[in-house]
């Protein structure tokens, strides 16, 4: 029994893209050491959780990337139904989050007594169910046509805008972003994209001046406005605690499990849209370093899988996740370092939160699975052909 699971652990990571694997566990044993840091001075238990998540997360991952990606996509009608199904239930019965200056967000449900964020979820959907329209649409030499670009958009929309209805404008962003990014892979004409550009900055003074609730636009002000006192009290306090920490530990930190502003739990949400800070007081200027140096090489590496892969889908896929991991990371370390405006994203791999984390791993196997199968062919078309080959050779007879 032994002798049979290692062998067949062996043939799966002879299979597997190692390189990928090890980058990943490492960036979930730092989120650990960080997240172990906070509990240590705060008396919280965040990488216990954070552990489980792994756990599951891992499990997942392992179990998604044996899976036949183009076999999930198949069914990409029941996923994105209950990917609206999900959105909805979150918006009218989920757990609702107010805080000062009109924040109302209600982007959580309570499953087995912890919170969970559907949108995480929707993600990977997303980035499934839109590689399956691509894919349609290039098999079919339509993606070029605007009416079809202009559904692609709407595809777009349908989350982001659900997104808008839960008061989680950050998870919208994100979802645009891993539209832009899956569009560009795929190869859609850079002319629409100049046009969803200029379209963007028409609408904005609108949403400024009638849409855009009061708290956003104190957090895009903040950032202009960060050396005012009475905006390092207000909107600006999160972002002007945290570009403190980053800078008191210099170039390589007070040292881990001894961050002074740590343990005093200066900066608000340290584990979790902060954690950039707790690398920056504790490991310093090289501890930021090497989360940005894994984070990136992790994104190679995925953009090598897209090139490796056996089809469109799976680029697509990988794109996507590419996309996702990449406009993540942006946004959360821009406002970490004051630099964008706050709109509650975590940054990948190394953030609390159960829900993001476990996720994150089963976009990771769809990646895995685009990687398993980058030498196989398409097993449908060759069962198509194998009745064509049999009719020739009787007629040969």
């Amino acid at each position: 029994m032994e002798n049979r699971f290692f062998q067949g652990l062996w043939g799966y990571l002879k299979r597997a893209d190692i390189i990928l694997w090890l980058l990943l566990i490492g960036m979930s044993i730092y989120s650990l050491l960080l997240l172990h840091s906070v509990d240590s001075a705060t008396g919280s238990g965040y990488a216990r959780t954070q552990l489980m998540a792994i756990g599951l997360g891992l499990a997942c991952a392992v179990v998604v990337s044996m899976v036949d990606y183009a076999e999930l996509a198949s069914f990409w009608y029941l996923i994105a139904g209950a990917s609206v199904f999900l959105m909805i239930y979150t918006f009218f019965f989920g757990d609702r989050v107010q805080g000062s200056g009109g924040v109302d967000a209600r982007a959580w449900i309570f499953i087995g007594g912890r919170t969970f964020q559907t949108s995480e979820l929707v993600k990977i959907c997303f980035i499934i169910t839109l590689a399956k329209h691509l894919d349609i649409l290039q098999k079919q030499n339509k993606l070029q046509e605007p009416l079809q670009v202009i559904l692609l958009a709407f595809h777009a929309m349908v989350p982001f805008l659900l997104c808008q209805l839960q008061g989680d404008t950050g998870a919208g962003v994100v979802f645009l972003f891993i539209f832009l990014a899956m569009s560009l892979g795929a190869g859609v004409q850079l002319r629409y994209f100049a046009i969803l550009l200029l379209l963007v900055l028409i609408a904005f003074p609108i949403l400024w001046e009638f849409f855009m609730p009061e708290y956003q636009k104190a957090r895009f002000t903040a950032v202009f406005n960060l050396e005012d006192p009475a905006v390092q009290l207000d909107y600006g306090y999160h972002q002007y605690q945290g570009r403190i920490s980053i800078g008191s530990g210099k170039f390589s930190g007070q040292g881990l499990f001894q961050g002074s502003r740590v343990a005093s739990n200066v900066v608000t949400f340290q584990q979790s849209d902060y954690i950039f800070s707790v690398a920056g007081e504790e490991l310093g200027f090289l501890g930021c370093s090497l989360i940005l140096s894994l984070l990136f090489l992790f994104m190679v590496k995925v953009l090598h899988v897209a090139s490796m892969s056996r089809d469109d889908l799976g680029k697509y896929m990988c794109f996507g996740f590419f996309g996702m991991i990449a406009i993540q990371s942006l946004v959360n370390i821009g406002m970490c370092l004051a630099l964008l405006p706050v709109m509650g994203v975590t940054l990948p791999f190394f953030s609390a939160g159960g829900s993001s984390a476990a996720c994150l791993y089963l976009g990771f196997g769809l990646v895995q699975s685009v990687h398993m199968r980058r030498k196989e062919s398409d097993g449908l078309r060759l069962r198509r052909k194998q009745p064509l080959r049999f009719t020739t050779k009787m007629k040969d007879s």
